[in-house]
């Protein structure tokens, strides 16, 4: 049995068709409301392609981390906890390097187009 085409391709050729057929005959604030409907399916879209990947290496890191185990939720709130006693900080061997990925996964998720991420990533 075929499952095609799959959630992130309908979306992604949804997203094209309103940029590419729709977008250039839709003027003033119409055309403002269909930008922020597209970015929102280009944002699902990379959630799709990219978050449970970037999800599941900072729960890896983070359980190396804290030497603990638990759901990516549970980790983050113990990371946050162990930060506001001041138990980890940015001496912390790991930490930094855990937190700037965590940025970038982030970011390649949400805004992928900034230019500061863009920079970082020709480094």
């Amino acid at each position: 049995m075929q499952d095609e085409p799959t959630p992130t391709e309908l979306i992604k050729t949804v997203a094209d068709f309103l940029r590419n057929e729709i977008a250039p005959a839709i003027k003033g604030h119409n055309s403002f409301k269909l930008r922020v409907g597209i970015n929102a399916l280009d944002l699902v879209t990379r959630q799709l392609a990219l978050a449970e990947a970037g999800d599941a290496t900072e729960a890896s890191r983070l359980k190396a981390l804290l030497g603990a185990d638990g759901t990516l939720m549970e980790l983050n709130r113990a990371l946050s906890e162990k930060i506001a006693r001041g138990e980890v900080d940015l001496k912390t061997p790991g930490l930094p390097e855990h937190l700037w990925q965590t940025t970038l996964d982030k970011l390649a998720v949400d805004q992928p187009n900034y230019a500061s991420y863009k920079r970082e990533l020709g480094k």
